[in-house]
């Protein structure tokens, strides 16, 4: 039920925006929530009972359309299991729009341009993660350069980064620097130490060894 790099927020163009939120809550109706041992589950529980309560809360207390998909949850057993949770006709300032969640709640606004879908998608202190569909070059090239995350797809998924092809690290509040894959990962696993040295200074003393 909960992955760091799975999408929270959608931008959606105004002309297909019917036709998107639609098909987005038919497909949702067919994740199976339960037990991960389960060969059809894809969403499996949340971590603890906080994650569920902030999960519910946020989806309780939001002020746009909530949309649940009529998954069958016959192989659902007790503890801390969130349904995949659709929310559109959310205010830019809505806790779900500007707030890592972090579990199967996505939110889903209408946008007139590109402009205003990176606005938009740039107004958290959040940034792990982005990803844009476009078939035209320049659009993606304008988005990837403005768009603020660690980690940019285009045209894919935005889960499943390869290590040491796709270094994943944040910005903000997710954190700097890359967390796996690439040449600086290895830092992480090592310590550091500094050492300056007077030179001009030298003759004075004895040297000694500690």
């Amino acid at each position: 039920g909960q992955k760091c790099s799975a999408a929270s927020r959608v931008f959606v163009m105004e002309e297909i925006y019917d036709e998107f939120i639609d098909r987005l809550i038919a497909h949702s109706a067919t994740l199976e929530v339960g037990h991960p041992s389960v060969p059809s589950v894809v969403v499996g529980p949340v971590i603890d009972a906080d994650a569920y309560a902030r999960l519910t809360s946020a989806v309780a207390g939001t002020a746009g359309n909530v949309r649940f998909g009529e998954a069958d949850q016959t192989n659902q057993p007790a503890g801390w299991y969130v349904p995949p949770a659709i929310v559109d006709g959310l205010p830019p300032a809505d806790r779900i729009m500007i707030d890592e969640l972090f579990g199967p709640v996505v939110a889903v606004s209408r946008v007139g341009d590109v402009d205003s879908a990176i606005r938009d998608a740039n107004n958290t202190d959040y940034a792990l993660t982005a990803g844009i569909y476009s078939r035209s070059p320049a659009t993606v090239a304008d988005a990837v350069r403005r768009l603020h995350a660690g980690n940019i797809y285009v045209n894919r998924t935005i889960t499943g980064s390869i290590v040491g092809r796709q270094p994943f690290g944040g910005h903000g509040l997710s954190g700097t620097g890359p967390k796996a894959g690439g040449p600086d990962y290895l830092q992480a696993f090592s310590d550091s130490k500094s050492v300056s040295e007077n030179t001009i200074r030298q003759g004075f003393a004895p040297g000694f060894l500690s």
